[in-house]
């Protein structure tokens, strides 16, 4: 394939990328969500009683070239639903931003607002539903509905080769989307432990991480310790030479 054809190929799948995050803003599909997040924005919480609320499904956000994909379970209530930015303005995006700034992802440790300059490379972050759901607990036929957006970004992020899917739904949300898209996926079905790797064909691997929420964090179930550990071994299978990626899950695990 000529340069002139791959630059056409990367051209069109960032614009399909962007008209993806506008469908994704667009949603109103689950009833629940749209009243909560909505109410959320009107009602507000006295610390940002002068902020301007988001109040609408939160899309994907990053590098379109990305061969990392990080994979959270929704916007929280009074961060993502209020910056309009995936892990953005909550302690949760503070955990996870100073990590991927210290693995080499991110410009920057923090995220505050849309527009604080923040730039990642070589990743791209999203989450298993759009919307902050009430008491951060979507239903499944909220997460079923979402999962078409995931499907497709997967789709349109044609590099990632590496997913860190931050916690049990967000695991569980990925292996329905790669089953899905016809990725053999092991059986019995993988289980969800922090540090559990999964490897699939065609040099892709999935590691597991506790959720970087405040329950976790502040009670040392997720130390900052254990989630750089993630972001290293990610860091690790992507640098492995094609072709090898798998071979390193199976030689960690014996």
């Amino acid at each position: 394939m000529t340069s002139d054809i791959l630059a056409d190929r990367c051209r069109s799948e960032r614009s399909l990328l962007g008209a993806l995050c506008q469908r994704v803003i667009a949603c109103r599909q689950c009833p629940r969500l749209v009243q909560h997040r909505e109410r959320t924005a009107q009602e507000k919480v006295r610390r940002y009683r002068d902020c301007e609320y988001w109040g609408r499904p939160v899309p994907g956000f990053g590098d379109p070239d990305a061969r990392l994909l990080v994979v959270g379970l929704a916007p929280a209530a009074h961060g993502g639903n209020r910056t309009g930015r995936i892990f953005t303005g909550d302690r949760s995006g503070d955990f996870l931003y100073r990590a991927l700034h210290r693995a080499g992802f991110a410009n920057q440790p923090t995220s505050i607002d849309r527009d604080d300059g923040l730039r990642l490379s070589n990743c791209y972050i999203t989450a298993a539903v759009r919307c902050a759901p009430p008491d951060n607990k979507p239903t499944v036929a909220e997460l079923k509905r979402c999962r078409s957006f995931l499907l497709e970004e997967l789709s349109l992020l044609r590099q990632v080769l590496v997913i860190v899917a931050l916690g049990q739904v967000a695991f569980r949300a990925c292996l329905n989307v790669l089953k899905a898209r016809g990725v053999p996926v092991p059986t019995p079905l993988p289980r969800f432990g922090h540090g559990e790797v999964t490897a699939f064909p065609k040099d892709l691997v999935m590691v597991a991480s506790y959720h970087p929420s405040q329950q976790n964090t502040q009670t040392g179930r997720l130390t900052e310790a254990m989630f750089r550990q993630v972001f290293d071994l990610a860091k690790r299978y992507l640098d492995a030479s094609p072709g090898q990626l798998n071979d390193r899950v199976t030689t960690q695990r014996r």
